[in-house]
């Protein structure tokens, strides 16, 4: 079968530019032979532009915006129009340029202003997010705690303590009893190993007598430091 006039030893001449070009730089199509279409893919995609914004005008009576020239390296701000460097701008994997729309200070103000009129702040919209529960529910655990925190009784916690296996919330801990059940990694064991630790090493205070207490040394460790 005689191969057809745009077609040559696997290249085909695009109809548009009129440039040879190999078949894989064509657009697929299920209509010819060779599986690829008349047009290679960058007139291809000037042809669908040009029909989509027809249709538009056509149907919608709206005018679609033609592209924009962005030097490399760059990237187009919305809010302003303004064209910045890409480093301007946080990461974004799903959008096929790979950044966000807006610079990074303003992303972070749309952030902020979208969490406040969804969630009514950071606050609510993080413990929503992290543990299920709003300021509401963090309030009255508060207040079943008496106002302390669950371990050391220090007022006015702010830290809400979770499982890390379940999810679970546990109570309301300051921020040195939550840091340190981390540091434990939760674990009874780890802490009562701890509590153990502490009690050979630490020096205890003795009451010999009313009103007289003596220092006595731990069943093991060094003496204290002597300072010169």
């Amino acid at each position: 079968m005689p191969l057809p006039l745009d077609d040559q030893d696997g290249q085909r001449r695009c109809r548009d530019c009129g440039e040879w070009k190999p078949l894989e730089e064509f657009c697929a199509s299920s209509k010819r032979p060779s599986g690829r279409g008349s047009y290679c893919k960058p007139c291809f995609n000037v042809r669908s532009k040009a029909s989509y914004a027809k249709r538009m005008k056509e149907h919608y009576d709206r005018e679609v915006k033609s592209a924009r020239e962005v030097p490399a390296g760059h990237h187009f701000y919305a809010d302003c129009e303004i064209v910045k460097p890409v480093a301007a701008f946080p990461r974004n994997r799903s959008d096929s340029t790979g950044y966000v729309t807006y610079c990074k200070p303003c992303h972070n103000r749309r952030t902020r202003e979208t969490k406040r009129r969804l969630h009514g702040g950071s606050r609510e919209y993080h413990l929503r997010r992290r543990y299920g529960v709003g300021q509401k529910e963090f309030d009255e655990l508060l207040a079943e705690q008496g106002g302390v925190c669950a371990v050391c009784g220090t007022p006015d916690p702010e830290h809400l303590d979770h499982d890390h296996r379940t999810g679970w919330v546990r109570g309301i801990l300051c921020f040195n009893c939550n840091g340190g059940l981390g540091q434990f990694r939760d674990s009874p064991e780890r802490l009562a190993r701890a509590i153990t630790y502490l009690r050979g090493t630490t020096w205890q205070r003795v009451l010999i007598h009313p009103g007289v207490y003596q220092m006595c040394s731990p069943t093991r460790g060094r003496p204290p430091s002597q300072r010169s």
